[in-house]
């Protein structure tokens, strides 16, 4: 292994965690919510909108970021081909989880 397959996985250990981090706090509901409809919100929208189910919508596709990356980062330190298929099909399930709990959300505000 050379220097930049191992510059390589700091970085996406470091990403890793990070998406670990940010799931943990949004699960207990806590810090700056990133997210499409808390961001594009308009002031008086944010103080009406349910922060729970955003907290929630976040807390999940962060912590699916995290087994992407995690993946990824093993796939490269055993050379496993598989992996890469395994954080593909991660990667295809957090689309489908985000459109589907925006289409939730957006049916529950109406």
């Amino acid at each position: 292994m050379n220097m930049t397959e191992k510059f390589l996985i700091m970085i996406l250990l470091i990403i890793s965690a990070g998406s670990f981090a940010a799931s943990c706090f949004y699960f207990k509901e806590k810090g700056f919510l990133l997210n499409n409809a808390y961001l594009f919100a308009s002031k008086k929208e944010r103080r009406e909108i349910d922060k729970k189910l955003h907290y929630r919508q976040s807390a999940v596709i962060f912590l699916l970021i995290e087994i992407i990356f995690l993946l990824n980062t093993l796939q490269m330190i055993y050379e496993i081909g598989w992996l890469f298929y395994a954080a593909l099909a991660v990667t295809i399930a957090a689309v489908i989880y985000a459109l589907v709990s925006t289409i939730k959300i957006e049916k529950k505000k109406k």
